[in-house]
């Protein structure tokens, strides 16, 4: 019987289980990966953050591809053709052995606001990019967690199996003896199968975790081991105004959706605003062959030149056009959507920070609950140990408190999980979160 609670005290050794932790992920091959190298190799290996990084780039060029628009476009090239009879042109142009054309926007109100919207989006996207990098972040981080948190419960269910196994040998020899019934036997004999369930589920549990996470760093997963030291302490969750107005004010998604809807209330202003008057700046330079065109033969006598230069602005008068009136009228009605979008997911983010703040302080509560249950089990545990040295308990009384004594130390590990995912989710809609796992050791 000594044994038997040896092996419950074994477990309740915090140090005892870390170098038995250890010394398996030793000789398995595996090297400790703290939570800051988790989070690093994830930003660095994530195929969502580089996709974010693609879109950013994309709404780069196209802001400078607007932006463009009002520097000169350059063309060189030769149109070197023969002519005979009335001279005609090749694509609008006389037919010359070099030429240079230029073209630029030089008033265009629309152009104005499409190159501002495409600047906004190049903004929205850069906030979308925070936003990824922090789910990111946030998928490793909880993956991290829960496998530590499965690994401790495995250990512990290791533990209680051993336990397990020793009270069925224990019933086993006193159905023996005639002081049990078989029933009983088959009792321990079921509590001990249930305890192998748990393994198996604990351990697939596991695997999968340890997957996503090589998955996630692109480390193989046999050679990741987790370090429960790695993780700092987490802050304490500010007062919930506090947390709504962090959470509103560093929130990159909710920036990006006020973005996007500024950027679509430009281009609507630019479909409107395609309806002004407009200037280009216009340039063309030829140099025209006399002995291959007879275009001298249709001029004044010595007023035909061979180097011909047109230079000055092309004006435009939008008179009528309902189709882009009605193009326009539906930009804004974009618009009109798109802030009312944005308007929601501030709503949303506010009541989401709120659920938050509220879920740390229930978890927070529960977990207490569950160590003042855990450590009144474990009294009970010392006294039926106590009682079972002086002969004044049963077998039965003792394995009760045992048991009693696993099942509140699992619960407490449950706790303690919930608080810690809550925890973390808080961090990350306050924007805290990155600089905490970064911060880690």
């Amino acid at each position: 019987m000594r044994t038997f609670f040896r092996l419950f005290a074994l477990r309740r050794c915090p140090w005892l289980l870390a170098a038995g932790l250890l010394t398996a992920a030793t000789s398995a091959g595996a090297q400790t990966l703290t939570l800051k190298r988790a989070v690093e190799l994830a930003l660095a290996h994530s195929s969502a953050l580089a996709a974010s990084t693609a879109d950013q780039v994309q709404a780069l060029e196209t802001y400078r591809e607007a932006r463009g628009a009002f520097i000169p476009q350059v063309a060189v090239g030769s149109g070197l053709a023969y002519s005979y009879g009335f001279p005609l042109s090749l694509e609008g142009s006389a037919p010359t052995i070099f030429n240079v054309t230029s073209q630029s926007l030089l008033l265009n109100p629309a152009q104005r606001q499409f190159t501002r919207a495409a600047k906004a989006q190049w903004s929205a996207s850069g906030s979308q990019l925070k936003d990824q990098r922090s789910q990111v972040v946030l998928e490793t981080v909880l993956t991290y967690a829960e496998l530590e948190y499965w690994q401790k419960k495995l250990d512990l269910w290791q533990h209680e199996l051993e336990t397990s196994q020793h009270m069925e040998q224990a019933v086993m020899r006193r159905v023996q003896e005639g002081v049990d019934k078989p029933l009983d036997q088959t009792k321990a004999k079921l509590a001990t199968a249930q305890v192998r369930l748990r393994l198996a589920q604990g351990q697939g549990a596991s695997d999968e975790l340890r997957t996503h996470l090589a998955q996630l760093t692109g480390l193989p997963p046999q050679q990741i081991a987790t370090a429960a030291p790695s993780m700092p302490a987490i802050p304490d969750a500010p007062a919930p105004e506090d947390a709504v107005r962090q959470a509103v004010d560093s929130s990159p998604a909710l920036r990006a959706a006020d973005e996007s809807a500024r950027a679509k209330e430009l281009r609507a202003l630019g479909e409107h605003r395609l309806l002004y008057p407009a200037i280009d700046v216009v340039l063309q330079y030829g140099l025209i062959n006399t002995s291959l065109t007879n275009y001298e033969q249709f001029f004044v006598p010595g007023s035909f030149q061979t180097h011909n230069t047109t230079a000055g602005l092309l004006v435009r008068f939008p008179f009528f056009n309902a189709s882009q009136k009605a193009h326009a009228r539906a930009a804004d009605a974009e618009a009109v959507r798109a802030r009312r979008d944005a308007e929601s997911a501030k709503n949303k983010l506010t009541l989401d920070t709120l659920k938050l703040e509220h879920g740390v302080q229930q978890a927070a509560a529960a977990r207490e609950v569950a160590s003042l249950q855990a450590q009144l089990a474990g009294s009970e545990q010392q006294a039926a140990e106590t009682r079972m040295q002086s002969g004044t308990a049963t077998l039965k009384e003792a394995e009760s408190a045992v048991l009693e004594a696993e099942e509140r130390s699992a619960a407490l590990l449950d706790a303690d999980f919930e608080l810690q995912r809550s925890q973390l989710q808080l961090l990350r809609a306050t924007g805290a979160l990155e600089a905490w796992a970064l911060g880690s050791p």
